[in-house]
C-alpha cells in the first residue's frame, strides 16, 4: 500500500485490511497533511480507515461501489470529494438501508444522490448484501467491510485490497451485471 500511496503504482497491489482500527483517525491525517496540534488525540498511524480512503483518493477515472450499507460519513464525504474530482461514481446498495424505505440513522445516499452521484437500489425480497468497490477497472477492495462507523471502530471486520486482474475482473463484470439489472427502468434511480 506503501507504493500505492507515495507514486500511485497499480503495478502488483496486495494488501490485507482488519477492523477495528485502533482509535479514530486525525482529520489531518485522513487529508493526508501532518497533524502539528501537540494536543490531538487521534490517530495518526496509518488505519484501515486510511488506506480504504487512500484507494478513493487515488481513484482517476472511475469508482463503481456496491455495499449493503454506507452510514460512515467520512466514506460518503469522501465520495462527494472523488466527484468533485470528475471521478465518475457509480453506487450500488440495498434499499432497506438508503433511507427511501423509512428512516435509515446516518444513510449517506441522499448526499451522494444530491452530489449528483448515481445511486441503484436493490428492492428484491433477497438482500444486496455485496460488499466491494472497483477503482479504475484495476483496483478490487472486498470483504466484509459494511462502510458503517460500527464497523470502523467496534466491528471485527477485513478488507482485501488488490490489482490482481484474474480477482478484479470478475467483480467489474458482477457490477455491470447488477447495474444493468437494476436499470433506470426498475426500482433504480439516478
Amino acid at each position: 500500500m506503501e507504493a500505492y500511496k507515495s507514486d500511485k503504482s497499480l503495478d502488483h497491489l496486495n494488501k490485507a485490511l482488519f477492523f477495528p482500527d485502533p482509535g479514530l483517525t486525525c482529520k489531518r491525517t485522513v487529508l493526508g497533511r501532518d497533524c502539528k496540534d501537540q494536543n490531538c488525540r487521534a490517530v495518526h498511524d496509518e488505519t484501515s480507515l486510511n488506506c480504504l480512503l487512500n484507494v478513493l483518493r487515488f481513484a482517476k477515472h472511475t469508482l463503481d461501489v456496491c455495499v449493503y450499507m454506507i452510514t460512515c460519513s467520512v466514506l460518503g464525504n469522501a465520495l462527494v470529494e472523488c466527484q468533485e474530482r470528475d471521478v465518475k461514481i457509480r453506487v450500488i446498495t440495498e434499499i432497506r438501508n438508503s433511507g427511501e424505505e423509512g428512516e435509515v440513522i446516518g444513510s449517506q445516499i441522499g448526499k451522494l444522490r444530491n452530489a449528483g452521484i448515481s445511486v441503484r437500489c436493490s428492492s428484491s425480497s433477497f438482500w444486496m448484501h455485496h460488499k466491494f468497490l472497483v477503482a479504475d477497472n484495476e483496483i478490487l477492495v472486498n470483504g466484509s467491510f459494511n462502510w458503517t462507523n460500527q464497523a470502523v471502530m467496534g466491528n471485527y471486520e477485513n478488507l482485501i485490497i488488490t490489482s490482481e486482474e484474474t480477482l478484479v475482473q470478475p467483480f467489474i463484470t458482477e457490477f455491470q451485471r447488477l447495474w444493468d439489472h437494476l436499470g433506470p427502468t426498475g426500482v433504480a434511480e439516478e
